[in-house]
């Protein structure tokens, strides 16, 4: 039996990672930045301007980038870096025999192809290239390469350029707190806590406002698994502040801005943000719920993005932007980044989701692109967090977890009432992740909370993906084995995943069987959980079997996200929603009562006796 579920372990976790490799390749992985080497030309040059960013207090600035090449090429680029200073004394050597040392030992940020701009390129050797670049707490510089990525061949470097202050608190990000009266603050900084003192600066909109502290933390280069994110991946994080907001009175909406003390009596401020807080815990009031999976960032500047790795992640995270007057927290189920060893990304996906993260509770969950590593203690052995086992996500954003490294906790909001589950560690029966989720779906009292939601990353349900029918399972092996069980007793409403990059509801079901035909509105006992793939909010598109299961209601290959409204304890309303023009193209309604929910179903009931 043990080598039975050795072999059923091994088989899943090749399978699934081989999976993920098809779909795309992390672009800054494709240069092979240890084998440049340096052939600077008297004739070649680059420059960039303008020299010095942010002069009004801008943490964002369009770069233009002029360069020449006397012999010119197709497979020309321009890569940024930051800093800006190539140190190969800080490299270690490639060879250890020889001790050779690299010439750039560090991944660049971003890059393009010197062609981009200019279809003449390559018999001019003169063109320019516009970059977008965010304040990361160091300087830039710009390196003109030939010899395409396999074979880089240094040619020219150009000027460098920086923000008037790179340490500059940037990138809030707000999160539910423990209690449903608590709100966390979450930003990053270049200020270590020997330079200066984190504080939020806060109260409800006009009146007195007070100041709370921050925590802060950060990582370092051994603290990653492998490579990249040991090696050329590495970039420094700077440090990452958490503010706890306490006893929010419900419903009003809160001013903010965070700021630095320094030791001479000065304050670095950032940015002024507002906030509304949480319900109470069953509050009959409009509440509004934005769930999806998978989206990672895309640069605005068009850099990186030629293996169109994540295609769909600007036009969901502008939807949201243009919809976030009617959202209240949103829920991103795994696989934020897909930095996979590229630390630089970080600071670019934070940056991407600010406008949104800034406003409402960003709550996540870990996937495998933030956790897997080989012999890391992750449930699947694969490679897919590039070295970085989960310490940035844990890191850069703040969840309600008892303990971070278990990246499994509950949350309230309202009438809502979330376990989120992390796939990515043992959930089967018996382990330690299943007594909480068991604890999580029993400790909700339906008769304030009435929509219990159950989330991971992986689909732990059901889905018609195609590599999943191939093992004909349409699930993690073991996915429901043990959960469904809790999901019937506990009566779960709707389970969410992603990990499949596409959308995917399917009918209210109990194992494998359909229990209620309706699909469009669903009314009376809780008998069985919806499932639904919600991973399509940006990487690249997942195919479906060809065969269409008779439990699936609506597939969609598209990019999209899905939206829960409850407007009381007895209706919700549920639509899906396609990125790319934020109208409807799947929804259902759910009307009942709490005695609905009390009601005795199969396998969801308590066990009872005849009193005399």
């Amino acid at each position: 039996m043990v080598w039975f579920w050795v072999l059923v372990l091994f088989t899943a976790n090749l399978k699934l990672g081989l999976a993920h490799i098809h779909g795309g390749e992390q672009p800054l992985a494709k240069i092979n930045i240890l084998q440049t080497t340096v052939a600077l030309h008297e004739s070649a040059s680059i420059s960039a301007e303008p020299v010095l960013l942010g002069l009004k207090g801008e943490d964002t600035e369009w770069i233009t980038v002029n360069f020449v090449n006397p012999k010119p090429s197709l497979d020309d680029w321009v890569g940024v870096f930051s800093p800006a200073k190539f140190d190969p004394s800080a490299c270690p050597p490639v060879n250890e025999r020889k001790k050779q040392l690299p010439y750039i030992c560090s991944a660049p940020i971003k890059y393009k192809y010197a062609n981009e701009s200019s279809s003449s390129y390559a018999k001019t050797g003169t063109a320019s290239l516009r970059f977008q670049l965010i304040n990361q707490r160091a300087d830039f510089s710009f390196a003109l390469f030939s010899g395409g990525l396999s074979d880089p061949i240094l040619v020219a470097i150009s000027n460098p350029i920086s923000f008037t202050n790179p340490k500059a608190p940037l990138y809030a990000r707000l999160a539910q707190g423990k209690s449903w009266n608590e709100m966390t603050v979450t930003w990053t900084s270049g200020y270590d806590i020997d330079e200066a003192v984190p504080f939020v600066e806060w109260g409800r909109k006009g009146d007195f406002q007070v100041r709370s502290p921050a925590g802060t933390l950060t990582f370092k280069q051994n603290s990653m698994c492998g490579s990249p994110a040991s090696t050329v991946g590495w970039r420094d994080p700077g440090f990452i502040h958490t503010s706890f907001l306490k006893d929010l009175w419900p419903n009003f909406v809160y001013m903010y801005r965070i700021g630095h003390l320094l030791y001479n009596g000065s304050v670095v401020w950032g940015k002024t943000y507002s906030f509304k807080s949480s319900p109470y815990p069953g509050q009959n009031s409009l509440q509004r719920v934005v769930i999806f999976g998978d989206m990672g960032k895309v640069e605005r500047d068009g850099s990186n993005e030629y293996s169109d790795y994540q295609p769909g992640s600007l036009n969901t995270t502008d939807q949201l932007i243009r919809d976030l007057d009617n959202i209240d927290i949103v829920f991103h189920i795994g696989d934020l980044t897909y930095s996979n060893g590229y630390i630089s990304q970080w600071d670019q996906f934070t940056a991407q989701v600010e406008p949104i993260a800034s406003t409402v509770p960003y709550m996540i969950a870990s996937g495998n692109h933030e956790r897997d590593w080989p012999n890391s203690g992750s449930f699947y052995d694969t490679p897919d967090s590039g070295g970085e086992c989960g310490v940035p996500a844990e890191t850069m954003f703040y969840y309600p977890a008892e303990n971070k490294a278990k990246f499994w906790y509950s949350t309230d909001y309202g009438l809502f009432h979330f376990c989120i589950a992390d796939s990515e560690h043992d959930w089967r029966e018996g382990s330690e992740q299943y007594g909480f989720i068991e604890q999580c779906l029993a400790s909700v009292d339906r008769h304030r909370q009435p929509w219990l939601i159950f989330s991971a990353h992986r689909v732990l349900g059901y889905s018609s993906n195609d590599w999943y029918s191939q093992e004909g399972a349409y699930e993690e092996p073991m996915g429901r084995d043990g959960l469904q069980k809790l999901w019937q007793k506990y009566k779960v409403d709707i389970a969410f995943y992603g990990h499949v990059h596409n959308y995917e509801r399917s009918c209210p079901i109990y194992q494998n069987q359909c229990v209620n035909k309706e699909k469009n509105h669903y009314s009376g006992t809780v008998n069985g959980t919806i499932h639904v793939v919600v991973g399509g909010a940006g990487s690249h598109l997942s195919k479906f079997s060809q065969l269409i299961p008779y439990w699936s209601i609506y597939r969609d290959y598209d990019f999209g996200f899905v939206k829960l409204t409850a407007f009381n304890q007895s209706s919700l309303l549920f639509e899906y929603k396609k990125s790319r023009d934020g109208k409807v193209y799947d929804s259902f309604t759910i009307s009942r009562d709490y005695k609905d929910v009390l009601a005795c179903v199969h396998d969801g009931c308590e066990p009872t006796t005849l009193a005399s």
